[in-house]
């Protein structure tokens, strides 16, 4: 539609099922109508915060070992 503004581009992430359920349990009553949506909005909030788009080393080792624990790296 002429006029009309354009998506943003977007991404696919992947997110273990446990944790995809919890996030709709936390949504629940809420404005959200999405996961996705949630999940915007929280990493959104996350990266407004001063030195919210960046980790310390002890922040980057600990999500390593989470990441390696869910089987996401070797």
């Amino acid at each position: 539609m002429p006029g009309a503004p354009a998506e943003p581009a977007q991404r696919t992430i992947r997110l273990p099922e446990e944790l995809a359920r919890a996030l709709e349990e936390r949504m629940r009553g809420s404005s959200f109508d999405s996961v996705d949506s949630l999940v915007t909005f929280i990493l959104g909030r996350l990266l407004e915060q001063p030195g919210g788009g960046t980790f310390s080393a002890d922040d980057e080792r600990l999500l390593r070992e989470r990441l390696r624990s869910l089987g996401y790296i070797d």
